[in-house]
This record gives structure tokens, C-alpha cells and sequence, in this order.
């Protein structure tokens, strides 16, 4: 009975220490000056989120997104080369670069790459 109620007690402190511990870890720092200052994208954090956002930057955003997709594609093609016939291989990655080619330049001649009007 001894040893289950002191094995209770130690589980108790064990479990209090702990709980003062992440208490006294988490406490927030008002010197902090990395949270104060602005994100990465230029926003104030403290300021209103309402804010316009450019269109330029989120197209810029959807292209890369777009360009880094194709890469995430292409990759296990390249894996497959050996497994699938060089013909029809050949022709689903000339068809899939060939559309990637093509909406680069509508978005070239949509002059959504150019930063300065």
C-alpha cells in the first residue's frame, strides 16, 4: 500500500514540475523584437488584415506554385523511363512541357511577369 501511494506522489510531482516548467518556458518576452517586427511578406502584423492585396504578388505566387508542381511531376517520369516504352514515354513529356511552354507565354503576353508598368 506504502510503495502505491508513494509511486502516486511521485507521479503527482512528476506532473506538477512539468506543468510549472512549460508555464515558466512558454511565458512571453515583451523585448522579443523578432515577433514585433514585420512577416516576410511586408505586412505589418499589428496593422489591419483587411488590407489590398497585391494581384501581382499572388499571380507571381501561383506561378511559381505552378513551375514547382511541374518538377514534383517530371521527377518520377524520369524514374519510369526504364519501366514504360520509349515512345509513349517521349510523347507524355513533350505533350506536358509543351503545355507548361504555353501557358508561360500567355502569361508573358498577359504581362503578368513584368513587375514595372
Amino acid at each position: 500500500m506504502f510503495k502505491i501511494l508513494l509511486s502516486m506522489m511521485m507521479m503527482m510531482f512528476i506532473s506538477i514540475l512539468l506543468m510549472v516548467m512549460c508555464k515558466i518556458i512558454s511565458m512571453k518576452s515583451n523585448m522579443d523584437r523578432e515577433k514585433k517586427s514585420p512577416f516576410e511578406c511586408g505586412f505589418d502584423p499589428k496593422s489591419s488584415s483587411r488590407l489590398p492585396f497585391s494581384m501581382q504578388f499572388f499571380l507571381i505566387a501561383v506561378l511559381f506554385l505552378v513551375f514547382d508542381i511541374e518538377i514534383v511531376i517530371i521527377l518520377p517520369m524520369i524514374i519510369t523511363m526504364k519501366m514504360s516504352l520509349s515512345y509513349e514515354w517521349t510523347m507524355t513529356i513533350i505533350i506536358f512541357i509543351i503545355i507548361l511552354i504555353l501557358g508561360l507565354i500567355h502569361e508573358w503576353n498577359n504581362s503578368i511577369l513584368e513587375w514595372a508598368k
